[in-house]
């Protein structure tokens, strides 16, 4: 049965083909993409255990058959489009082939970030206070930042954590609203290794292409700890 491509492929025709080529082959040439990608039996499995199928017009089975058939124009839709509505839980991972779309996705986002594409851009703008709060507290997400629109991916959870939030802020201590500092206190040495990591592997360099403003506060949060421990970063 063949693979159409949406009617919505023609959104990206001003793209020269040399470039969603050169994007595709980005992909392709990530070490992790052999052990992701066997091939495709088109059973369906993966679909059946993926969560934002019930969500959204996506399909796991589908970006494993692009990369496989090495489709470049519905791979290039796919990377702006489809593979935004992956919530990343690995369910996909039971194909009797061994393939992981979850895996595949990652890889796409990875490329889609590095790169600096619009719709990845867009599609992160929600998180820049996620990741913010990750590098300056080392914890992740409190209840006021759960906003539908925010994290569409979440699928009806965070329309109802938002539209409850008032029954949040009486069931929850006032300040937990804002940080989860009450409940945990991550240790500067712990701080300390997270910045190393994100530094030495490049996702400061990801996160520049994806919000140069955020960059630069991220960098001034690191730098004042890493000096008092004793790192520079280097230029």
């Amino acid at each position: 049965m063949a693979l159409h491509a949406p009617p919505k492929l023609e959104r990206y025709a001003d793209i020269p083909y040399e470039e969603k080529e050169r994007l595709f082959q980005e992909v392709k040439a990530d070490p992790r993409f052999p052990d992701y990608l066997y091939g495709c039996y088109e059973c369906g499995i993966c679909v059946a255990a993926c969560p934002s199928a019930r969500f959204y017009d996506f399909s796991p089975r589908k970006i494993a058959q692009t990369l496989a058939r090495e489709d470049v124009e519905l791979f290039f839709y796919q990377l702006n489009e489809d593979v935004w509505n992956c919530s990343q839980c690995f369910s996909c991972n039971r194909c009797p082939r061994g393939n992981s779309p979850g895996g595949l996705i990652t890889i796409m986002r990875e490329v889609a970030v590095r790169n600096g594409l619009r719709s990845a851009k867009e599609a992160l703008e929600g998180y820049s206070r996620v990741i913010y709060k990750i590098m300056a507290t080392g914890t992740q997400v409190s209840p006021d930042m759960i906003q539908a629109d925010a994290f569409p991916d979440w699928g009806p959870v965070a329309k109802e954590t938002a539209d409850n939030l008032e029954l949040w802020r009486k069931a929850l201590p006032p300040e937990t609203m804002h940080t989860t500092s009450t409940a945990w206190e991550v240790s500067e040495q712990t701080l300390t290794e997270l910045y190393l990591i994100w530094h030495m592997t490049g996702v400061m360099d990801m996160i520049k292409e994806v919000d140069e403003g955020l960059h630069m506060i991220l960098l001034d949060v690191m730098e004042e700890l890493l000096e008092e421990r004793g790192y520079a970063l280097a230029e």
